[in-house]
């Protein structure tokens, strides 16, 4: 699968249904994750399509310039890339969006959240829709290529290396680039070297509960700076805060989110193994898998369904995933027969659980209960929901 390019058709479907509903459509997702290439994929063989790279400077000039009227004259699809660098664009945007004989549609591409949708919201508010770009699902590469996935991650020029070092060396340039380039054209001035160190103690504590107080001691800095520098990584989309779900079920339950980097690659990198080999044999292996299937589970059935349940005295769900009004859980183990467990039972019974997946990087699914299933990870789909609440299997 070397220099090539993997089709997301999942994805190429859900934006296409998106632009035809809503004159600005946003594509969110981590530099180098593939937005680009996305749109570039979705726009082949139309004529109609004007494209503005803002990180061009002929592009950034003639949209400074006369913005409305170098807007105002497209018709067809406008492509705006790297969006978040002239967040004045979408004051702009609102005027065009809303003329009677408005024939334009435009489709913007963004790496960084508080920029873009703040601007969005005060300007393009029920004029917008978003799409979430994730890195490479098992979905799009193949049950094959799982411990390739795995171990690299989903950023298209890491998977589609030519070997595992090769993988690693980009990631090493992503991280330095990240940090020395990316963050500072967005206006945040923080020492490179200060939130690298940050990041790669966030990297240790990836898929355990976050205590900012316990991340602050370990960087020497205030709870105040630990905060700001996670929600840097949170909004560039490198780190996830899965946050928690609670309610009243009689005991007491965890109110703090739970931290991931998004990116399996990426925290390798962090945490050293640079192949699979190395990884089994890496103490935070567990972690690791369960980070990869978190991202691969939600890249499916959408961030704002997910969330994450425990209690003080120690039961929890990896995953709790709301569809159509009913709960369904997921628990993510690194082991190729995976067996019920006490946790399982609690939360099958606090949360009334539709029915809970036990996925695991195996090739063989088994009951475990008659509400729980275990699955390889490589098999699931979210059709599976869909057929128990048709009244399947």
């Amino acid at each position: 699968m070397q220099h090539k390019v993997v089709e997301r058709k999942r994805l190429l479907s859900e934006l296409a249904t998106r632009v035809a509903e809503s004159p600005v459509t946003v594509l969110l997702g981590a530099r180098q994750v593939g937005k680009t290439t996305l749109a570039r994929l979705f726009t082949t063989g139309r004529a109609d399509v004007s494209w503005f790279d803002l990180e061009t400077n002929a592009d950034r000039e003639a949209l400074t310039a006369l913005p409305e009227k170098t807007l105002g004259a497209r018709q067809g699809l406008v492509v705006i890339d790297e969006a978040q660098r002239m967040p004045e664009l979408f004051r702009v945007l609102r005027p065009l969006c809303d003329r009677a004989d408005a024939r334009t549609k435009f489709l913007l591409l963004g790496s960084a959240a508080p920029e873009l949708v703040r601007g969005v919201s005060e300007s393009l508010a029920g004029r917008v829709q978003f799409l979430s770009v994730p890195g490479l699902g098992l979905d799009e590469v193949g049950a094959a290529c799982q411990d390739r996935l795995w171990i690299r991650g989903g950023f298209p020029p890491a998977f589609l290396s030519e070997n595992d070092a090769s993988a690693r060396r980009w990631q090493e340039g992503f991280i330095r680039t990240f940090l020395e380039r990316d963050i500072p054209q967005l206006g945040i001035r923080v020492p490179a070297e200060s939130l690298r160190r940050f990041w790669t103690m966030a990297a240790h504590f990836h898929g355990q509960v976050l205590n900012l107080a316990e991340l602050a001691r370990s960087m020497d800095v205030s709870p105040g700076a630990a905060r700001h520098y996670l929600d840097i990584l949170c909004g560039a989309y490198v780190m996830r805060q899965l946050s928690p779900w609670f309610e009243n079920v009689g005991k007491r339950q965890v109110k703090s989110p739970k931290l991931y980097v998004r990116d399996s690659g990426l925290l390798h990198a962090f945490l050293g193994p640079e192949s699979v080999s190395k990884l089994l044999e890496h103490p935070r292996l567990g972690a690791s898998w369960e980070g990869f299937a978190v991202e691969q589970v939600l890249a499916r059935v959408g961030e704002r369904n997910g969330y994450f349940w425990a209690t003080q005295r120690g039961a929890e769900l990896d995953l709790l995933v709301f569809h159509q009004g009913e709960r369904y859980g997921f628990e993510f183990k690194c082991n190729e027969s995976p067996k019920m467990t006490a946790s399982m039972h609690i939360a099958l019974a606090d949360l009334k659980l539709r029915h809970l997946w036990v996925l695991h990087p195996g090739h063989a699914e088994y009951a475990l209960h008659d509400r729980v299933t275990a699955c390889p990870l490589s098999a699931w789909d979210p059709k599976q929901i869909v057929q128990l609440e048709s009244g399947g299997p």
